[in-house]
């Protein structure tokens, strides 16, 4: 059985990014909501975020969904620090380094995340 195009990419990616003594910092993107998580080395998710949960608020700050990736990124990285991780390894996914994608990591690095 032959796997998709996406489904290659992915499990490429993830080849070259798990089994390392770092958790990962998992991204998915759906055409509404971006999700991040971090999934430590046992495969237990130790702090999950996503745009779904962004108050109304900061929601009219944000305009656009590469904004709104934004405080995702910055989000998950507070998160990451009350549970005391600060180095991770950003696993992309099937998705490009780019746009949504890239916001949400620059936030991370500048919330405190080392990757």
């Amino acid at each position: 059985m032959t796997k998709s195009a996406s489904q290659q990419r992915k499990t490429r990616t993830r080849i070259k990014v798990s089994g390392g003594s770092r958790p990962r910092l998992n991204v998915f993107r759906s055409h509404r909501y971006i999700f991040a998580q971090i999934i430590g080395e046992k495969g237990k998710i130790v702090a999950a975020y996503s745009s779904k949960n962004i108050s109304k608020k900061q929601k009219e700050g944000a305009k656009t969904k590469t904004q709104e990736a934004t405080l995702v990124g910055e989000a998950i990285a507070t998160l990451a620090k009350k549970k005391r991780v600060s180095k991770v390894v950003f696993d992309r996914g099937e998705y490009k380094y780019h746009g949504r994608v890239k916001a949400l990591a620059e936030a991370a690095r500048k919330g405190g995340l080392d990757f």
